[in-house]
């Protein structure tokens, strides 16, 4: 028998001022896109935005529908607008946070496992590390990679084995 051990490091920060500039504007634009998200049903706005490589930002957010599994994640909305857009550039970041009915919540909301793996497969497909910043009011955490948010995964090579 063999035992493998798994890890997930997060690095919690208790403001944004913490960060670099370029990761406080990726919060900045991540927040604005809650804003304008497409919940009627749930009253859970979630905003995320992507960083590519090339210094460009692209942001998405949550957008519901009466039928629940035709609405899309802020993570996946933001991640499909930039490989769209750019898709031979690698993305560096994503920023994601979330409001309800009474502001920005306290507690940073990790991706649900779709955007988990939609996360990944970017990941994959470039070679590159993509930092994920989950953003509360109170908190945030950074994990460096997204690969230690989804351990044991689905990959292209699971196709051919």
């Amino acid at each position: 028998m063999i035992k493998k051990e798994y890890k997930t490091i997060v690095t919690e920060y208790s403001s944004e001022t913490e960060l670099s500039n370029q990761e406080q504007t990726l919060i900045s634009k991540a927040k604005e896109a809650a804003k304008k998200a497409y919940a009627p049903y749930s009253k859970f706005n979630v905003g995320a935005c992507v960083l590519l490589e090339n210094g460009e930002f692209f942001s998405g957010n949550n957008q519901e529908n009466a039928a629940y599994p035709s609405g899309l994640c802020a993570e996946r909305v933001s991640m499909f607008y930039a490989n769209s857009m750019h898709p031979d550039v690698a993305v560096i970041s994503i920023a994601i946070c979330a409001s309800n009915e009474n502001g920005f919540i306290k507690t940073p909301v990790p991706p649900c496992g779709s955007c988990r793996q939609v996360l990944l497969e970017t990941e994959m497909r470039f070679k590159k590390s993509i930092k994920v910043i989950m953003v509360g009011s109170d908190s945030i955490h950074v994990i460096e990679n997204v690969s230690q948010l989804l351990p044991l995964s689905f990959q292209k090579d699971n196709l051919y084995e």
